[in-house]
Protein backbone atom coordinates (compact mmCIF):
# COMPACT_ATOMS: atom_id res chain seq x y z
CA UNK A 1 0.00 0.00 0.00
CA UNK A 2 2.63 2.13 1.05
CA UNK A 3 4.43 2.12 -2.83
CA UNK A 4 1.48 3.77 -3.76
CA UNK A 5 2.48 7.07 -2.07
CA UNK A 6 6.47 6.13 -1.85
CA UNK A 7 7.18 5.89 -6.08
CA UNK A 8 5.40 9.52 -6.52
CA UNK A 9 7.68 10.82 -3.32
CA UNK A 10 10.58 8.84 -4.86
CA UNK A 11 10.36 10.65 -8.33
CA UNK A 12 9.95 13.79 -6.90
CA UNK A 13 13.06 13.39 -5.22
CA UNK A 14 14.82 11.87 -7.92
CA UNK A 15 13.39 15.22 -9.93
CA UNK A 16 14.70 17.96 -7.07
CA UNK A 17 17.69 15.76 -7.25
CA UNK A 18 18.94 15.99 -10.92
CA UNK A 19 16.89 19.43 -11.63
CA UNK A 20 16.81 21.71 -9.00
CA UNK A 21 19.08 20.36 -6.08
CA UNK A 22 22.34 20.15 -8.73
CA UNK A 23 23.16 16.92 -7.65
CA UNK A 24 23.28 17.74 -4.12
CA UNK A 25 21.33 15.05 -2.14
CA UNK A 26 20.88 16.73 1.49
CA UNK A 27 19.37 19.92 -0.34
CA UNK A 28 17.16 17.41 -2.27
CA UNK A 29 15.68 16.64 0.92
CA UNK A 30 15.82 19.79 2.38
CA UNK A 31 13.52 21.14 -0.57
CA UNK A 32 11.33 18.10 -0.55
CA UNK A 33 10.38 18.98 2.90
CA UNK A 34 9.61 22.13 2.50
CA UNK A 35 6.77 21.48 -0.90
CA UNK A 36 5.61 18.23 0.76
CA UNK A 37 5.08 21.13 4.29
CA UNK A 38 3.52 23.53 1.65
CA UNK A 39 0.98 20.56 0.15
CA UNK A 40 0.27 20.05 3.94
CA UNK A 41 -0.77 23.24 4.48
CA UNK A 42 -4.37 23.07 4.62
CA UNK A 43 -4.39 20.16 6.96
CA UNK A 44 -1.95 22.29 9.28
CA UNK A 45 -4.42 25.06 9.43
CA UNK A 46 -7.03 22.44 10.37
CA UNK A 47 -5.53 21.01 12.91
CA UNK A 48 -3.97 24.29 14.57
CA UNK A 49 -7.71 25.67 14.51
CA UNK A 50 -8.94 22.65 15.73
CA UNK A 51 -6.19 22.32 19.06
CA UNK A 52 -6.84 26.17 19.65
CA UNK A 53 -10.66 25.29 19.60
CA UNK A 54 -10.21 22.49 22.16
CA UNK A 55 -7.69 24.93 24.26
CA UNK A 56 -10.55 27.71 24.92
CA UNK A 57 -12.82 24.99 26.06
CA UNK A 58 -10.70 23.54 28.85
CA UNK A 59 -11.40 25.61 31.87
CA UNK A 60 -14.66 24.69 31.01
CA UNK A 61 -14.24 20.92 30.65
CA UNK A 62 -12.16 21.17 33.77
CA UNK A 63 -14.95 22.92 35.66
CA UNK A 64 -17.37 19.73 34.45
CA UNK A 65 -14.23 17.02 35.43
CA UNK A 66 -14.73 18.18 38.82
CA UNK A 67 -18.07 18.91 39.57
CA UNK A 68 -18.93 15.21 37.82
CA UNK A 69 -15.67 13.23 39.48
CA UNK A 70 -17.72 10.67 40.60
CA UNK A 71 -20.15 10.13 37.97
CA UNK A 72 -18.60 9.09 34.68
CA UNK A 73 -21.78 8.91 32.66
CA UNK A 74 -22.60 12.44 33.65
CA UNK A 75 -19.48 13.45 32.87
CA UNK A 76 -19.53 12.07 29.31
CA UNK A 77 -22.71 13.61 28.49
CA UNK A 78 -21.76 16.69 29.76
CA UNK A 79 -18.11 16.87 27.83
CA UNK A 80 -20.25 16.30 24.57
CA UNK A 81 -22.32 19.19 25.41
CA UNK A 82 -19.83 21.32 25.42
CA UNK A 83 -18.31 20.19 22.48
CA UNK A 84 -21.52 20.25 21.19
CA UNK A 85 -22.14 23.59 21.53
CA UNK A 86 -18.57 24.90 20.59
CA UNK A 87 -18.58 22.74 17.88
CA UNK A 88 -15.26 20.85 18.91
CA UNK A 89 -14.14 17.83 17.25
CA UNK A 90 -11.74 16.07 19.96
CA UNK A 91 -10.32 14.11 17.06
CA UNK A 92 -9.70 17.31 14.97
CA UNK A 93 -6.68 17.61 16.37
CA UNK A 94 -5.05 14.49 15.60
CA UNK A 95 -6.71 13.45 12.13
CA UNK A 96 -4.41 15.64 9.84
CA UNK A 97 -1.30 13.40 11.80
CA UNK A 98 -2.43 10.78 11.01
CA UNK A 99 -2.98 11.68 7.45
CA UNK A 100 1.14 12.58 7.55
CA UNK A 101 2.08 9.49 8.89
CA UNK A 102 2.18 6.88 5.93
CA UNK A 103 3.63 9.68 4.34
CA UNK A 104 6.96 9.21 6.63
CA UNK A 105 7.49 5.73 6.35
CA UNK A 106 6.81 6.25 2.78
CA UNK A 107 9.67 8.22 2.92
CA UNK A 108 11.70 6.25 4.88
CA UNK A 109 11.26 3.21 1.85
CA UNK A 110 12.62 5.93 -0.65
CA UNK A 111 15.48 6.94 1.46
CA UNK A 112 16.48 3.78 2.61
CA UNK A 113 15.37 2.05 -1.22
CA UNK A 114 16.84 5.03 -3.42
CA UNK A 115 17.13 2.63 -6.68
CA UNK A 116 13.80 1.16 -6.29
CA UNK A 117 12.25 4.03 -5.65
CA UNK A 118 13.89 7.37 -7.28
CA UNK A 119 15.68 4.96 -10.04
CA UNK A 120 12.97 2.72 -10.79
CA UNK A 121 14.99 -0.84 -10.90
CA UNK A 122 13.17 -3.66 -10.47
CA UNK A 123 13.46 -5.78 -7.19
CA UNK A 124 15.47 -8.50 -9.48
CA UNK A 125 17.62 -6.12 -10.51
CA UNK A 126 18.43 -4.89 -7.37
CA UNK A 127 19.29 -8.49 -5.88
CA UNK A 128 21.28 -9.20 -8.68
CA UNK A 129 23.24 -6.26 -8.30
CA UNK A 130 23.76 -6.79 -4.34
CA UNK A 131 25.37 -10.57 -5.06
CA UNK A 132 27.88 -8.81 -7.43
CA UNK A 133 28.91 -6.61 -4.28
CA UNK A 134 31.79 -8.57 -2.00
CA UNK A 135 30.02 -9.95 1.45
CA UNK A 136 32.25 -7.44 3.02
CA UNK A 137 30.41 -4.58 1.66
CA UNK A 138 27.12 -5.80 1.82
CA UNK A 139 24.30 -4.82 4.61
CA UNK A 140 21.16 -7.67 4.30
CA UNK A 141 18.53 -4.97 5.38
CA UNK A 142 20.18 -2.11 3.25
CA UNK A 143 21.21 -3.91 -0.10
CA UNK A 144 20.48 -0.48 -2.57
CA UNK A 145 22.52 1.73 -0.11
CA UNK A 146 24.87 -1.16 0.09
CA UNK A 147 25.09 -1.48 -4.03
CA UNK A 148 25.36 2.13 -3.99
CA UNK A 149 28.03 2.81 -1.26
CA UNK A 150 30.19 -0.10 -3.12
CA UNK A 151 29.71 1.52 -6.62
CA UNK A 152 30.32 5.12 -5.55
CA UNK A 153 33.63 3.67 -3.86
CA UNK A 154 34.97 2.01 -7.19
CA UNK A 155 33.20 3.50 -10.09
CA UNK A 156 35.12 1.40 -12.65
CA UNK A 157 33.46 -1.62 -11.29
CA UNK A 158 30.15 0.19 -12.61
CA UNK A 159 31.10 -1.80 -16.05
CA UNK A 160 30.95 -5.04 -14.90
CA UNK A 161 27.38 -4.39 -14.28
CA UNK A 162 26.58 -4.42 -17.88
CA UNK A 163 22.95 -2.78 -18.75
CA UNK A 164 22.15 -3.05 -14.60
CA UNK A 165 23.49 -0.45 -13.68
CA UNK A 166 24.60 3.12 -15.33
CA UNK A 167 26.87 5.73 -13.21
CA UNK A 168 23.50 8.01 -13.32
CA UNK A 169 21.98 5.78 -11.00
CA UNK A 170 24.18 6.31 -8.44
CA UNK A 171 22.75 8.86 -6.10
CA UNK A 172 25.35 10.92 -4.08
CA UNK A 173 24.57 10.66 -0.55
CA UNK A 174 27.00 12.97 0.82
CA UNK A 175 25.89 15.95 2.63
CA UNK A 176 29.14 18.49 3.00
CA UNK A 177 30.77 15.24 4.68
CA UNK A 178 27.56 13.54 6.09
CA UNK A 179 26.77 10.23 4.57
CA UNK A 180 22.96 10.55 4.38
CA UNK A 181 22.76 6.53 3.54
CA UNK A 182 24.85 5.32 6.81
CA UNK A 183 22.93 4.70 10.18
CA UNK A 184 24.52 7.17 13.18
CA UNK A 185 25.25 5.51 15.78
CA UNK A 186 25.98 6.11 19.22
CA UNK A 187 28.08 3.09 20.40
CA UNK A 188 31.45 4.12 21.78
CA UNK A 189 33.34 1.39 20.42
CA UNK A 190 31.67 2.12 16.88
CA UNK A 191 32.02 5.50 17.18
CA UNK A 192 35.55 5.87 18.21
CA UNK A 193 36.94 3.87 15.12
CA UNK A 194 39.84 6.07 13.60
CA UNK A 195 38.93 5.75 10.05
CA UNK A 196 35.18 6.68 10.95
CA UNK A 197 35.58 8.49 13.51
CA UNK A 198 34.94 12.25 11.99
CA UNK A 199 32.35 10.77 9.83
CA UNK A 200 30.55 9.52 13.00
CA UNK A 201 30.64 12.70 14.95
CA UNK A 202 29.09 14.10 11.81
CA UNK A 203 26.21 11.49 11.48
CA UNK A 204 25.62 12.14 15.58
CA UNK A 205 24.81 15.73 14.92
CA UNK A 206 21.59 14.64 12.23
CA UNK A 207 20.05 12.66 15.55
CA UNK A 208 20.71 15.09 17.90
CA UNK A 209 19.33 17.89 15.50
CA UNK A 210 15.97 16.04 14.89
CA UNK A 211 15.54 15.44 18.98
CA UNK A 212 16.04 19.15 20.01
CA UNK A 213 13.63 20.35 17.00
CA UNK A 214 11.09 17.68 17.46
CA UNK A 215 11.10 18.88 21.52
CA UNK A 216 11.06 22.43 20.78
CA UNK A 217 8.28 22.13 17.74
CA UNK A 218 6.26 20.10 20.06
CA UNK A 219 6.48 22.25 23.01
CA UNK A 220 6.16 25.93 21.50
CA UNK A 221 2.44 25.18 19.59
CA UNK A 222 1.68 23.54 23.31
CA UNK A 223 2.84 26.65 24.98
CA UNK A 224 0.58 28.76 22.68
CA UNK A 225 -2.27 27.10 22.88
CA UNK A 226 -2.31 26.82 26.40
CA UNK A 227 -1.03 30.00 27.32
CA UNK A 228 2.09 29.32 28.64
CA UNK A 229 0.75 27.14 31.59
CA UNK A 230 1.55 23.84 32.33
CA UNK A 231 -1.69 22.79 32.15
CA UNK A 232 -2.23 18.78 31.70
CA UNK A 233 -3.51 17.33 28.24
CA UNK A 234 -4.98 13.93 28.20
CA UNK A 235 -2.94 13.37 31.40
CA UNK A 236 0.09 14.83 30.39
CA UNK A 237 2.07 18.33 30.53
CA UNK A 238 3.01 19.92 27.77
CA UNK A 239 7.06 19.23 29.03
CA UNK A 240 6.14 15.69 29.32
CA UNK A 241 4.44 15.27 25.48
CA UNK A 242 7.69 17.12 24.43
CA UNK A 243 10.19 14.80 26.18
CA UNK A 244 8.12 11.88 25.07
CA UNK A 245 8.21 13.22 21.36
CA UNK A 246 12.07 13.76 21.77
CA UNK A 247 12.76 10.19 22.78
CA UNK A 248 11.00 8.31 20.50
CA UNK A 249 12.73 10.58 17.68
CA UNK A 250 15.81 9.79 18.96
CA UNK A 251 15.54 6.14 19.13
CA UNK A 252 13.62 6.38 15.66
CA UNK A 253 16.69 8.86 14.12
CA UNK A 254 19.35 6.11 15.10
CA UNK A 255 17.91 2.98 13.77
CA UNK A 256 17.22 4.53 9.92
CA UNK A 257 19.61 6.08 7.87
CA UNK A 258 20.82 9.79 8.24
CA UNK A 259 18.60 11.17 5.40
CA UNK A 260 15.81 10.69 7.62
CA UNK A 261 17.10 12.48 9.95
CA UNK A 262 17.46 15.23 8.05
CA UNK A 263 14.14 15.34 7.00
CA UNK A 264 12.66 15.38 10.11
CA UNK A 265 15.10 18.23 11.29
CA UNK A 266 14.00 20.06 8.03
CA UNK A 267 10.12 19.45 8.94
CA UNK A 268 10.60 20.34 12.02
CA UNK A 269 11.76 23.73 11.27
CA UNK A 270 9.53 24.02 8.72
CA UNK A 271 7.12 23.51 11.20
CA UNK A 272 8.01 25.80 14.10
CA UNK A 273 8.07 28.80 11.10
CA UNK A 274 4.54 27.78 10.21
CA UNK A 275 3.82 27.72 14.16
CA UNK A 276 4.91 31.36 14.58
CA UNK A 277 3.36 32.39 11.65
CA UNK A 278 0.11 31.28 12.79
CA UNK A 279 0.53 32.30 16.27
CA UNK A 280 1.05 35.95 15.05
CA UNK A 281 -2.04 35.65 12.81
CA UNK A 282 -3.96 34.39 15.35
CA UNK A 283 -2.97 36.49 17.89
CA UNK A 284 -3.73 39.49 16.14
CA UNK A 285 -7.24 37.94 15.65
CA UNK A 286 -7.90 37.56 19.31
CA UNK A 287 -9.49 41.02 20.12
CA UNK A 288 -12.01 40.34 17.78
CA UNK A 289 -12.90 37.12 19.17
CA UNK A 290 -13.02 38.29 22.61
CA UNK A 291 -15.13 40.99 21.66
CA UNK A 292 -17.55 38.26 19.48
CA UNK A 293 -17.78 35.58 22.56
CA UNK A 294 -19.07 38.76 24.87
CA UNK A 295 -21.48 39.48 22.33
CA UNK A 296 -22.82 35.90 22.40
CA UNK A 297 -23.16 35.79 26.16
CA UNK A 298 -24.62 39.46 26.78
CA UNK A 299 -26.85 39.29 23.63
CA UNK A 300 -29.63 41.80 24.55
CA UNK A 301 -26.40 44.37 25.47
CA UNK A 302 -24.67 44.01 22.33
CA UNK A 303 -28.16 44.28 20.32
CA UNK A 304 -28.76 47.27 22.02
CA UNK A 305 -26.30 49.19 21.96
CA UNK A 306 -25.45 48.23 18.12
CA UNK A 307 -29.14 50.08 17.69
CA UNK A 308 -27.55 53.02 19.72
CA UNK A 309 -25.13 53.15 17.07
Amino acid sequence: MLDAIAFPIGYMLRFIYTHLAFGNYGVAIILLTVFLRLLLTPLTLKQYYASAKISEVQPRLKKIQKSYAHDKEKLGLETMKLYKEHNVNPAGSLFPMLIQMPMFFALYYVISQPLKYMVGKSPDDILRLYEMIPVTNRVANMRDLSIIGYFSKFPDRVAVAGDLLRSGDLINMDFFGVNLGAIPTYRYLEFMEAPMRTQNLLLLLIPLAAVVTTYVSVRYPLRQTTGATEDTTQGFAPGTMSLIAAAVTGMVAFSVPAGLGLYWTAGNMAQMLQNMTLNAFVSKRAPDKKKQRKCKTTKRICTSAQERN
